[in-house]
């Protein structure tokens, strides 16, 4: 059983996931930005010396740092067999259609080492690395993409793909195709690594719903909060909540459900809304001021069944009620809307605490970040010239396995 522990947002961490960028950042191209869910092109030698940047400051206040890739790799070395499942699984959802190609590019991942074949799957392959690709499929001759598989760009969002609620893991179901060969990795991870396998599973990405990990909190052990957003559904969080009540029988009485704008500026809940302390949040004052809130819980007389309410208090009222203290905003941007707005696309309400009142940011947020040292929030500023041109911060590109429990 794995030691996955995270029953709050801010409890002192003990183990983060992060992803370091990697030569799939490389094959992103101006044609395919858009589709690739990216504005810009990140330099990725800077991006990178930024990405380390952020890892040790997780190391320097004594987190262990866990990467992505070598989980995955670790995952697939259990066994030959399951080198094979991933690779058939892999080349299905990359959607590649001719049964032949399908073939050929079997043999050519089949044939790499378990690293290289894996760093192949996210950096993308293209059609003129592959030996024996040749147009044979009206497809083929159509197509004008350069790659037969598309690099996966988005993985130093770490956040997304999974979450860890509890001591169970939320597999999710992605918004966007891009996206949804992202959590491949999670569920290789899930199903085989030898610490972190067998665990509750309380979403599975073959739903038919999306929910996105950056949607998803975990304020204690009773309360979740989730984001209804541009990326994550109603009906998967009524999933979410039902799993969490009945089929795993978890110790959470309640789902706070937020509305957010669905627009690509708010993507999901924590780039409006991250807690930094025990009762202090961070937030994009103009969407905390006209967020909609429903209480989902158990339903007192239909088994299996949910009860749903909107509630009406302010939102700072709801959350003291949740945690038993008094409530702080912090504005992100201060109190003038322009510095809010700019500071918001650039996440600067996207914190990740190392520990109550401690927090990482994205030192470019220098307004956001003096309003959360006045209001006693210890932070840790990183660089972030290249990696916040994927619309991004700090709790986005991390997914943390393990927390210290908070007193309540």
């Amino acid at each position: 059983m794995a030691n996955l522990k995270v029953n709050s947002e801010i409890g002192r961490l003990k183990t983060i996931l992060l992803h370091r960028p990697g030569d799939e950042i490389n094959n992103l191209t101006p044609r395919f930005l858009g589709e690739l869910l990216f504005d810009d092109i990140p330099w990725l030698p800077l991006a990178q010396k930024e990405h380390d940047a952020f890892a040790d400051t997780f190391r320097k206040a004594g987190v262990k740092v866990v990467y992505l890739l070598d989980l995955v790799v670790e995952s697939l070395k259990t066994s030959v067999k399951v080198k094979e499942e991933f690779i058939h699984q892999f080349i299905e959802e990359a959607n590649v259609y001719s049964k032949t190609l399908s073939e050929v590019l079997f043999d050519y991942l089949n044939s790499l080492d378990v690293r290289e074949m894996v760093c192949k799957t996210m950096t993308g392959i293209k059609k003129t690395e592959l030996v024996g690709y040749k147009k044979r499929t009206l497809f083929d001759y159509a197509d004008e993409n350069p790659f037969i598989t598309n690099p996966i760009p988005n993985l130093y969002f770490t956040r997304d793909p999974f979450a860890v609620i509890g001591n169970g893991v939320s597999l999710n179901k992605m918004y966007s195709t891009t996206r949804g060969r992202e959590t491949i990795y999670g569920e290789y991870i899930f199903k085989y690594h030898p610490v972190y396998k067998d665990n509750p599973m309380f979403y599975s990405r073959y739903n038919k719903v999306n929910i996105e990990g950056g949607d998803i909190m975990v304020l204690n052990k009773k309360t979740l909060i989730v984001g209804i957003s541009q990326r994550t559904h109603p009906a998967a969080v009524e999933l979410l909540a039902k799993n969490l009540f009945y089929n795993n029988k978890t110790e959470y009485q309640q789902i706070l459900a937020f509305t957010i704008p669905k627009q690509r500026t708010f993507m999901h809940l924590d780039t409006i809304f991250t807690q930094v302390d025990y009762a202090k949040f961070a937030v994009h004052q103009e969407c905390y001021d006209n967020l909609t809130v429903y209480k989902l819980t158990r339903h007192p007389s239909l088994e299996g069944k949910l009860l749903v309410e909107e509630l009406e208090e302010p939102l700072a009222d709801i959350l003291k009620e949740c945690l038993g203290r008094e409530v702080t905003i912090i504005p992100c941007g201060g109190e003038d809307s322009v510095s809010a707005d700019r500071e918001q696309w650039s996440d600067g309400s996207n914190t990740i605490a190392i520990a109550p009142g401690e927090v990482i940011a994205y030192a470019r947020n220098d307004l956001t970040n003096k309003a959360l040292e006045a209001n006693g929030i210890k932070v840790h500023t990183i660089p972030s010239s290249e990696l916040s041109r994927g619309r991004g911060g700090p709790r986005c590109m991390c997914m943390p396995l393990e927390r210290e429990d908070i007193e309540e």
